[in-house]
């Protein structure tokens, strides 16, 4: 009991459900190793409430009980991937357990009929605040984990529901920019913009947010972008199929998003990267911190690398596509705002595809001179990523013709060589020497592949058209796919 009570008064020490709790746990004292964090009745609701994390594991067990003490290091060895001092994948799974062995937390695991021990639950931590749980319950978010016995079989279930695929041996991947001029640290940005762009499409269906015929015709124009340039392959063939089913997906702009309506047509069925790609790896665009870098990075990096792959014809049709894009669907209301404002700023249409690259990079270092001062005064930047202008002397010294402290004089042949060197040839060199890259005919080969379903259903003329009105932009991508998909219409209306 005395064992018991110390823990939970350690658990109470911390600010509930602060990042510090992902990160920090057990740090007052020396002896606890303890990763889960234990949580009793007093401290429950405040944990779950304020947690940052986007799913958290809760199990129930009594400190008297073998087979709990037993599989206590099974689910340390999960715990130490979420939470912790040197938590892998920080704020994803709060990984949590309640002694009910407790006096004080009887009631407590009253409410989640618990029966035996240990039993474990999962859910978004808000479900567990003033939840409960009963077996003849017939609809509750909070789920009851049916595989744990050991620490791969509960960290396959988590990875289930997640999509996910992290493993026991995972190991924190350090700050990759230790050397700044190092321009092969870019190849690992790869794998970040790959789950950047599935945590954009996440969000988009968190948001609902594609909810009438412009953020509709705002979202087909970005996926024509990644169907013909994004840098994955998996990414493009993700996108391709979204696209070419969004007309029965999204009637009239109005998309189905519950997987519990009934029908399987729902766009929560669809991954835009496919369904492998690994989560919270951020390697490249890893912060130092949980709250930094991460997403926003990979999106930066995900936008100038289609903008070095686009060709002269297609430059203006990417500007649109981008800025729709982050006005729409970037949730950041400032972020959005500023962004919109600097695309709005942009008077005479692109023509070259320079132009775009160009403007992606300056608007980028205006976006990082503002973020920096209001960084800098608040002390809310990452201490070992600092704001900057970019690339530095030290990763492109052919780009500076001169620089003061307060003015840098650019050679922009020089810049635009570098840009389309760096998110171009280098970004994909990993995918290179695994044999992974491809051809924009490959590009046609995968989209025609997507166009024909196997249960042979046309695809929607709207879907088809709407690749066509990109502008012919993607010139033979963009009509070839339309014609093959009205030869394939016409052929099966014969039938």
């Amino acid at each position: 009991m005395f064992v018991g009570l110390v823990s939970l008064e350690a658990a109470a020490s911390f600010s509930p459900g602060s990042r510090s709790i992902l990160r920090d746990i057990g740090s007052n004292n020396a002896d606890q190793k303890d990763n889960a964090l234990e949580l009793n009745a007093t401290n429950f609701d405040s944990v779950f409430q304020d947690s940052p994390a986007k799913y958290a594991v809760l199990e129930f067990f009594a400190h008297w009980c073998p087979a709990c003490r037993n599989y206590k290091p099974h689910y340390e060895k999960v715990a130490r991937l979420f939470n912790g001092a040197d938590a892998v994948h920080p704020g994803v799974v709060l990984m949590t357990r309640v002694d009910c062995a407790i006096k004080m937390n009887v009631k407590l695991c009253d409410k989640f009929s618990i029966n035996h021990y240990p039993m474990l639950f999962w859910a978004p931590p808000k479900k567990f605040v003033g939840g409960s749980w009963g077996p003849k319950q017939e609809k509750s978010e909070i789920s009851v984990v049916d595989e744990w016995r050991t620490a791969d079989l509960l960290l396959n279930w988590i990875n289930k529901q997640m999509g996910s695929s992290y493993g026991l041996d995972d190991q924190k991947f350090g700050n990759l920019l230790t050397n700044i001029s190092d321009q092969e640290q870019i190849s690992q940005a790869i794998f970040d913009i790959e789950e950047a762009t599935e945590e954009a499409f996440d969000i988009i269906l968190s948001h609902k947010a594609i909810k009438s015929s412009e953020t509709s015709a705002s979202f087909i124009r970005f996926l024509q972008l990644l169907v013909a340039h994004h840098p994955s392959r998996r990414c493009r063939t993700g996108s391709a199929e979204i696209l070419v089913n969004f007309d029965d997906l999204c009637p009239s702009g109005e998309c189905s998003y519950d997987q519990e309506s009934g029908g399987k047509d729902t766009l929560r069925n669809f991954h835009i990267c496919g369904k492998d790609v690994p989560r919270g790896y951020y390697r490249f665009c890893r912060g130092s911190k949980n709250e930094t870098r991460g997403f926003s990075c990979g999106l930066w990096v995900l936008m100038h690398s289609l903008s070095v792959r686009i060709e002269d014809g297609e430059s203006q049709f990417a500007f649109t596509a981008i800025c729709e894009f982050i006005n729409n669907f970037f949730m950041c209301d400032d972020c959005r705002r500023h962004f919109h404002d600097m695309c709005l700023s942009v008077k005479t249409p692109f023509k070259k595809a320079r132009d775009i690259v160009l403007w992606l990079w300056s608007t980028h270092n205006k976006v990082n001179e503002r973020l920096k001062k209001d960084e800098d005064s608040l002390g809310t930047g990452d201490p070992k990523f600092p704001k900057m202008i970019w690339p530095p002397k030290q990763l492109c010294p052919s780009c500076y013709l001169s620089s003061t402290e307060k003015n840098i004089d650019w050679d922009h042949d020089e810049v635009y060589k570098f840009l389309k060197k760096y998110y171009g040839q280098k970004l994909v060199s990993v995918y290179k020497k695994n044999g992974d890259s491809v051809s924009k005919g490959e590009v046609v080969a995968a989209a025609e592949e997507m166009a024909v379903p196997t249960n042979a259903l046309v695809v929607p003329v709207g879907a088809a058209l709407a690749i066509a009105l990109a502008s012919c932009a993607f010139g033979a991508l963009a009509c070839y796919w339309r014609t093959q998909q009205k030869n394939r219409k016409q052929q099966i209306q014969r039938r």
